[in-house]
């Protein structure tokens, strides 16, 4: 409450007299600085908050395999060299506006051109992961569709090159701002043609094999 002082003449006397009204006493600065103190730490809290928020929120698509590092060897397991089963691949928080996701792994080095071995689409965008051993077939479990590969099949094929030199193999994964309509058989020419446009974020692995 703000202090008021006053002065004012008696009459009859002549003589001035003075007062206060309304006072009270202020907070002790200490005590004020420490309220000062918490406020500056609870904003600067929400600050950071806000700041990793949009960095999440970034639109950066990464793709992650625990079965081989990036660059690194595919093991024969996920080949025509041993059981030729699928890798599970997972990855982060897609884009706002997602609403599928794409992929598709070939090879650039194949002596005939490049190679498809797998082609997926319309996977869920809540979907964040595909697990090892996806059976062959048109559809995915949990929402999505397998196209034809170049063995051809509905579904996953290895990495099969020739002896000799290793081939690169890329994992490619698209985020989408719609869902593909498509009629079965479908390829890769197929999605590639369907998507144009669509793409609001994709992200890339490579692995290598060699017989």
């Amino acid at each position: 409450m703000p202090v008021c002082s006053f002065q004012f003449r008696s009459e009859g006397t002549g003589r001035r007299v003075s007062g206060m009204a309304g006072r009270r006493d202020l907070p002790h600065p200490r005590g004020f600085w420490r309220t000062a103190d918490r406020t500056l730490t609870a904003a600067l809290v929400l600050l950071t908050a806000s700041v990793l928020v949009a960095k999440d929120s970034s639109g950066k698509l990464e793709l992650m395999t625990t079965a081989f590092r990036p660059g690194g060897t595919i093991p024969a397991q996920f080949t025509c060299s041993g059981v030729n089963i699928s890798p599970a691949l997972s990855w982060n928080q897609p884009p706002p506006g997602t609403q599928s996701f794409v992929l598709i792994v070939d090879d650039p080095d194949a002596p005939a051109g490049t190679w498809v071995h797998w082609v997926v689409y319309n996977l869920s965008p809540s979907a964040r992961h595909l697990p090892e051993h996806v059976p062959a077939g048109e559809a995915v479990a949990n929402g999505g569709k397998q196209g034809i590969n170049d063995f051809p099949m509905n579904g996953y094929g290895g990495p099969c090159p020739p002896p000799g030199k290793p081939h690169r193999y890329f994992f490619r994964l698209y985020g989408l701002d719609t869902v593909l309509d498509l009629r079965a058989p479908v390829h890769r020419q197929d999605i590639d043609a369907a998507m144009k446009g669509h793409v609001l974020a994709h992200a890339e692995l490579v692995g290598t094999f060699g017989r």
